[in-house]
């Protein structure tokens, strides 16, 4: 057997070493092109025009290119009509949104998602006011109010949903806005204190990440220090601003805007994105539309991540 020099077992460790780094990253590049070009859709993007034509709607998203989606509501149909619809426009419905609808407990809601085939339930921050909520106004300023022992108790809250749920086969998990990221004198943020305060087993994570940008926490920062506990992301721009925002009044607030025409790179966020445990990603644009329709709007958000897949 020839003798191998220090400077060859050097030179093929280096190899062996590169080879090794390259095979463990190529299966995470997959899975980032995978989530980009099975990108789904949040149909709060097209609210409205659901509400005017259900199954016109549906087609018209499928035909964009979106096979999945994610819904907010029911438009004014059943669960069941609703469910008709999607299998007629060959859609999958993942996930769900908790949506009040008057008339229906949680539980209903629950069973909604599940004639829906949703297999994740998803709420945002929870309020209980004491007298009926009128406008935007009077939902800003009662968020605006709460303070960390509310937080701490509506965290308590989204573990019991997430119990209920979980009873019935739904996998539940929350959802952020901006506000979340505020910061309470004591230097943690609300995020951190529903975090802390919910259950990872039972409550998992949907990042919206232009939300959570806005706020001033780059999506990847969340994905490193919740790893394991993200499932889903929400795909959203807005125009650039000076500072975060953290309040979710539109008098402050930014204009949204389509994938590609504001300022966050979505590349490397899903490239990091399946290391983290995301599952899905749904394109959601906040109204109003100012260049383009809602449908146009969609489709420019379609092409950008199947551009960068």
């Amino acid at each position: 057997m020839s003798p191998i020099s220090r400077r060859t077992m050097l030179k093929n460790s280096s190899l062996t070493a590169a080879s090794i780094t390259l095979l463990s990253v190529v299966p995470e590049m997959l899975r980032a092109q995978s989530l980009a070009k099975a990108t789904g859709i949040q149909l709060y993007t097209v609210g409205k025009e659901l509400t005017e034509d259900l199954s016109g709607t549906l087609a018209k998203i499928s035909a964009i290119g979106y096979k999945t989606v994610e819904s907010a509501g029911l438009a004014g149909k059943s669960a069941a009509e609703f469910r008709k619809a999607l299998d007629g426009a060959g859609l999958k419905c993942l996930s769900s949104h908790l949506f009040p609808t008057p008339g229906r407990n949680q539980q209903q809601n629950f069973e909604d998602m599940k004639t829906l085939g949703a297999d994740y339930a998803v709420s945002s921050v929870i309020i209980k006011p004491t007298a009926p909520i009128k406008s935007a106004d009077d939902y800003i300023k009662l968020i605006a109010a709460l303070t960390q022992d509310d937080f701490k108790k509506m965290a308590a809250e989204l573990n019991t949903m997430a119990t209920q749920a979980k009873s019935i086969g739904l996998q539940f998990a929350y959802h952020n806005h901006n506000m979340e990221f505020r910061k309470w004198p004591d230097g943690t943020t609300t995020y951190d204190i529903l975090m802390a305060e919910t259950d990872p087993s039972l409550v998992k994570i949907e990042i919206d990440c232009g939300w959570a940008d806005l706020g001033g926490h780059p999506p990847v920062e969340l994905f490193k220090k919740y790893s394991g506990r993200v499932r889903m992301l929400h795909i959203k721009d807005f125009v650039p601003v000076a500072h975060p925002i953290v309040t979710l009044d539109p008098k402050n607030g930014p204009e949204g805007t389509e994938l590609g025409k504001g300022h966050i790179d979505y590349r490397p966020i899903l490239a990091a994105a399946p290391a983290a445990g995301v599952e899905h990603i749904f394109v959601e644009q906040e109204p109003p539309f100012v260049k383009f329709t809602a449908f146009e709007a969609a489709k420019v958000d379609y092409d950008y991540l199947q551009s960068i897949a």
